[in-house]
């Protein structure tokens, strides 16, 4: 199986939450992917994984999420990596706590949809999502994105101060990941 991308962290992710499945899993190195025009997370990823899939032969995974404030009416959504024509995970961040300034509804979700595309054109779809809070300024060093600025519901700590093995296990790419290997373990 192929993953649709080109980021070595995320491929080495995807085949250890897949380990169980004795699949062999590598990166889409060096061959390009569409641009994400689609409107929900869904369609994003399926447009990653079709072109990935189309272009090698195996079944592809790709994924798209994002994070979804209550108070802006579920922004920046799909365009999480976009907002605010911003350039970097800092400046993104910066903005968002900008625009939150002075609301006391924090609250905030991260979604992830994994698409997992076949050369013949079947597709399977699984979903992740964890609410929390969204602070008034990033902490910790780890992760990337929004996960400095979030802390989900049971924690105290934002996603950026979990391990990576506690992070698997709360966040939201982890719970689509753990739906697929649900699907398919053998005798499922």
């Amino acid at each position: 199986m192929v993953v649709a991308t080109s980021n070595a962290g995320k491929v080495r992710e995807i085949e250890e939450a897949l380990g169980g499945l004795g699949w062999e899993v590598q990166g889409l190195s060096g061959l390009p992917l569409p641009e994400e025009t689609g409107s929900t997370y869904a369609e994003n990823a399926a447009l990653k994984a079709c072109a990935a899939a189309m272009m090698t032969g195996l079944p592809a995974l790709a994924d798209d999420s994002g994070l979804e404030v209550d108070a802006l009416g579920g922004e920046p959504g799909v365009y999480s990596a976009r907002f605010g024509n911003r350039n970097s995970d800092l400046e993104r961040n910066l903005y968002l706590l900008e625009k939150l300034r002075g609301t006391r509804d924090r609250r905030a979700k991260f979604v992830s949809v994994i698409v997992l595309a076949y050369p013949d054109g079947d597709l399977e779809e699984y979903r992740g999502e964890v609410r929390g809070i969204l602070l008034e300024g990033p902490r910790g060093q780890g992760g990337f994105g929004y996960d400095p600025l979030f802390v989900p519901d049971g924690e105290r700590r934002s996603m950026a101060e979990l391990s990576v093995p506690e992070k698997r296990a709360v966040g939201h790419r982890g719970q689509a990941l753990a739906a697929l290997l649900a699907a398919h373990r053998p005798g499922a």
